[in-house]
């Protein structure tokens, strides 16, 4: 079940006539009240029967009685409005049914209390099968107002119990929208309408968002950002202070006007987090990265690679830090996911923007957000827009994006967010849907420069003296042969195969990868790319390993003198 509470103002008569009238599209049907403060107030029934109007009026004042008794006293918009509708595929509930539900509604939300005799005065009235109005004007008996403090949040809590305990669809439901949050502005009725008379699946509203969206992603500053927008052919103006500022910003869709006007939407409202403010400090929030002018293209390293290196730390973060930082890494993941289908192949587009929707539902917490934590990802985002994407570049990143998405779901199931747990597993279906077209061409193309026999044997050799317990697993999995490939370039670059594919499994757990194999060859891609220890550090690498001995051999832990800081150096 879904509820949605509005706040209509003081016209009773207004909301009752809309409830009992036919509808825009004559949707109402035997309109009629299944539930009130008083069994016997008057039902005006449908709005062609005789006498409906005469009862609509009679009904109006009962309602506003004590509005009236409470004068100047009465609380400005008295009129309290909640649809309550049942899932689709539920049963039709009887109207008995229905008087309950509102009335442990009314109880929840404080509207009125069971067992107040001072409780304010309602109506439920129904006119389709799934669903009810609940009107309530918002004084009580004692000519107070209503204590409906949080009541949609009330309404919601409530609304769990009702289907558990009537035998509906259970719907999830998680932390609502607050204040710095990076929750999108939902549609309208009248918006959804005008995009299905104008073809599109979908409102003005989030068309203008999906692109804005994908401008920040890639843009390096506001300027870029606005001239982002005025490429991908948006109408774009911007307001300023008297004294020269930047104070907002507003878009428009070429083809949403009315009067021959284009209708604006300025970032706050099209997302809490798409505020110029917002903007602002996510910009300033990047490590630069390197120009292509800067270095020679042989030195300069990937920013897919430096990406999928950043976004691999998430995990860690969701699970150990706050939640300012974690929700950092949060943002520019979906700023990330924003920015592929620009970079992929057109076969992918579609999958990956589905991902991107989806994950900014999984996201949003009510944690404010501490930009500066996630610079690392968010300058390696804005380097990829002057490289572009390889098949290996882009299996590599979804690979690890897989993986932040499954930690993200299982942050919001311990938390009991159910909504965001449901948001992120579409985006994971979606992601993993793209992996598992641009991963077996990747493989297939490193799998040409598979190594001679003699080099293959020696990795073999190698990967069962370091995984013997995935050897076997990994031998005969069909990513083997790019694997060999991985380990003779790394090795070309002048790394130890043996110690590479030890690093590389250090970094995550092989034990429920759907292919180790895999896993293994974009980790060994990445650390290929590093420069080489050389003898001095492979000899301090080595007794490192020497000295963690004891604690893997005996399984005591092993406790060594804390380090003292360097003189001069606060801690």
């Amino acid at each position: 079940m879904i509820a949605n509470i509005v706040k209509p103002g003081n016209n009773t008569y207004g909301v009752l006539a809309y409830l009992f009238d036919k509808g825009q599209a004559n949707e109402h049907t035997d309109q009629h009240i299944v539930g009130s403060w008083d069994d016997f107030v008057p039902d005006p029934g449908p709005w062609d029967s005789p006498g409906h109007r005469e009862r609509l009026g009679q009904l109006t004042k009962a309602l506003d009685l004590r509005v009236v008794q409470a004068g100047a006293k009465a609380p400005e918009g008295h009129v309290w409005h909640c649809s309550v509708r049942a899932a689709p595929e539920d049963r039709i509930l009887t109207d008995a049914e229905w008087a309950t539900i509102a009335r442990r509604i009314l109880n929840a939300t404080g509207i009125a209390p069971d067992d107040d005799p001072d409780s304010c005065r309602w109506v439920a009235v129904r006119h389709a099968d799934d669903h009810i109005h609940i009107v309530a004007t918002k004084v009580r008996g004692d000519l107070r107002p209503a204590r409906n403090w949080n009541d949609y949040h009330r309404a919601m809590t409530e609304l769990t119990s009702i289907e558990k305990d009537f035998g509906l669809t259970q719907v999830p439901r998680g932390p609502e929208v607050a204040a710095g949050t990076p929750a999108a502005k939902r549609p309208t009725r009248a918006e959804q309408e005008k995009a299905k008379r104008l073809g599109y699946d979908k409102t003005a509203r989030e068309r203008l968002r999906h692109t804005v969206r994908a401008a920040l992603s890639h843009a390096h500053d506001l300027d870029d950002f606005f001239n982002l927008l005025s490429d991908a052919g948006l109408q774009v103006e911007t307001r300023s202070l008297p004294s020269g500022d930047l104070q907002g910003y507003k878009v428009a869709l070429p083809d949403d006007t009315t009067d021959g006007r284009p209708i604006w939407y300025s970032g706050s409202k099209l997302a809490t987090d798409l505020s110029l403010p917002q903007i602002r400090r996510r910009l300033a929030a990047v490590e630069a990265p390197a120009a292509p002018e800067a270095s020679p293209a042989a030195q300069r390293p990937s920013p897919w690679h430096q990406a999928t290196a950043a976004a691999e730390r998430i995990p860690h973060h969701l699970e150990h830090a706050d939640d300012y930082v974690a929700q950092a890494h949060l943002t520019v993941f979906g700023e990330l996911l924003y920015a592929l289908p620009a970079h992929a192949p057109t076969n992918l587009k579609a999958e990956l923007h589905r991902a991107a929707l989806a994950f900014e539902h999984a996201a949003h917490t009510r944690a404010r957000v501490d930009d500066q934590h996630a610079r690392a990802l968010r300058g390696a985002l804005k380097g990829m827009r002057y490289q572009p994407a390889n098949a290996s570049g882009l299996a590599m990143l979804l690979d690890v994006a897989v993986l932040v998405v499954l930690a993200t779901q299982r942050r919001s199931a311990l938390r009991h967010h159910d909504r965001q747990v449901a948001a992120a597993r579409e985006a994971l279906v979606h992601l993993q849907a793209a992996y598992e077209q641009v991963a077996p061409s990747a493989l297939a193309h490193l799998a040409v420069s598979r190594p001679s026999d003699g080099a293959v044997r020696q990795y073999t050799r190698a990967l069962r003296e370091v995984l013997p317990t995935h050897a076997e697993r990994i031998l005969n999995e069909s990513a083997w042969p790019a694997l060999t490939a991985a380990l003779a370039i790394a090795e070309a670059a002048g790394h130890a195969p043996a110690e590479v594919l030890q690093q590389a499994a250090q970094q995550r757990s092989l034990g429920d990868a759907k292919s180790a194999s895999e896993v293994l060859v974009w980790r060994i891609q990445r650390l290929g790319e590093r420069h080489a220890p050389g003898p001095d550090a492979r000899a301090a690498q080595a007794a490192g390993r020497i000295r963690r001995t004891p604690q893997a051999a005996t399984g005591t832990p092993v406790t060594y003198p804390p380090k003292s800081p360097p003189a001069g150096r606060s801690r």
